[in-house]
């Protein structure tokens, strides 16, 4: 069994609550959360806190491979190591000598599925004992005596010559259960390096570190990842439709839907993908729409928060992430949710608070006139 285990505590002189802490559009600890729920290598995920706050939002997350452990306050201090809650969790738990332990820092987010996969295969690989990751700066460094580290100033190599230094990124150690118990130590033996992009040098411990970084994962990782939907949801108002209020000279309630994003339903439909309507409305009219559209699932009549809590339940039937959803909005009681899917979308008209969720994607058509299609055909089925 391949366990991966993330310790994370409350307390952060620093960067207060920072593995909690909003990077990118999400809470910095759910990205190497996604990357492990991710890979093919990882059987088991542990998140080892003390933080009543950093649980509720893990559980938040719907990751079906993560488990939280309560670690003990004494591991949990400043003066605590790294390796003291490591040990803890492995006295307490039943694991094999042989189970492989990775051990994942939350400062380090831009670590993805394929390099815990690539990591695993190389240490199996090649039969060494540890491996730890690396990047390889390009820079020069000195001794406080005033001689060279890592390069000759009496010829120095231009860059792309230049064959630079690893350093230690922080990125994950793997090592096996037995190792850990015998040394204390995340590290011994014949230890492997597995070497990532330079840019992944930067650690999340100081308030500069969080600006560079977010630049750097939005750079590099975030515009790479492609996200596998296997739930689409829509709104109605607004996104739907196009939020006008129709009445018949009876007084009936009438809504404006269009035939496009009705086709855009079938298209989901054909690519296996389940598809559901949630609204804080309750009509007749968004009934028996869903029902021509064929959708699998209704919620009406919603209230602020329960549009998140009822995506979150058709994912348990569904037993998928909330990672593995997209949903279209366009008002602010679809804020929630759409801060919490994997993909969210709205329509070019949608409120600015909407419109400011980052790494959202707006649409170029305004709610009822294709919004909805044009998020299917661009972002989804693709």
């Amino acid at each position: 069994m391949n366990i991966a285990f993330i310790p994370v505590r409350c307390g952060s002189k620093s960067i207060p609550f920072k593995n909690i802490k909003d990077f990118c559009g999400k809470p910095l600890l759910y990205w190497n959360l996604l990357a492990l729920e991710n890979s093919k290598k990882i059987d088991k995920v542990i998140v080892a806190t003390d933080c009543k706050e950093i649980k509720e939002v893990v559980k938040e997350f719907c990751f079906k491979k993560v488990k939280v452990y309560d670690r003990e306050e004494k591991n949990a201090t400043d003066t605590a190591s790294t390796e003291d809650v490591m040990i803890e969790y492995i006295d307490k738990s039943n694991l094999k000598d042989n189970d492989l332990f990775i051990l994942v820092q939350a400062t380090s987010p831009f670590t993805q599925s394929e390099d815990f996969d690539k990591a695993i295969e190389k240490l199996k690989k090649e039969k060494a004992d540890s491996l730890l990751t690396c990047a390889r700066i390009k820079r020069f460094f000195w001794n406080e005596n005033g001689t060279p580290v890592n390069y000759d100033y009496k010829n120095r190599p231009r860059r792309q010559d230049f064959k630079g230094i690893l350093v230690e990124n922080g990125a994950f150690y793997i090592n096996s259960v037995g190792n850990i118990k015998k040394y204390k130590n995340r590290l011994n033996g014949k230890i492997l390096i597995y070497e990532m992009s330079e840019w992944t040098f930067i650690e999340l411990d100081e308030e500069d570190d969080w600006f560079i970084a977010e630049r750097l994962m939005r750079k590099y990782v975030l515009k790479q990842k492609k996200v596998k939907i296997k739930l689409f949801v829509s709104d109605v108002d607004g996104t739907l439709t196009d939020a006008g209020m129709y009445y018949s000279e009876n007084g009936d309630e009438l809504k404006k839907f269009n035939t496009r994003d009705g086709k855009g339903f079938d298209l989901l439909r054909k690519a296996g993908i389940k598809t559901a309507i949630i609204t804080s409305e309750n009509t007749k009219i968004v009934e028996n729409r869903a029902k021509k559209l064929k959708v699998d699932y209704l919620n009406q009549g919603l209230e602020h928060k329960d549009k998140l809590e009822a995506i979150k339940n058709i994912c348990k039937k569904e037993n998928i992430s909330l990672n593995e959803v997209a949903f279209i909005g366009d008002d602010i009681n679809d804020k929630e949710a759409l801060e919490s899917v994997g993909i969210a979308g709205c329509p070019a008209d949608a409120v600015e608070d909407i419109k400011q969720i980052p790494n959202i994607r707006i649409m170029s058509k305004k709610g009822g006139e294709g919004a909805v299609r044009e998020f299917i055909e661009r972002i989804i089925l693709v």
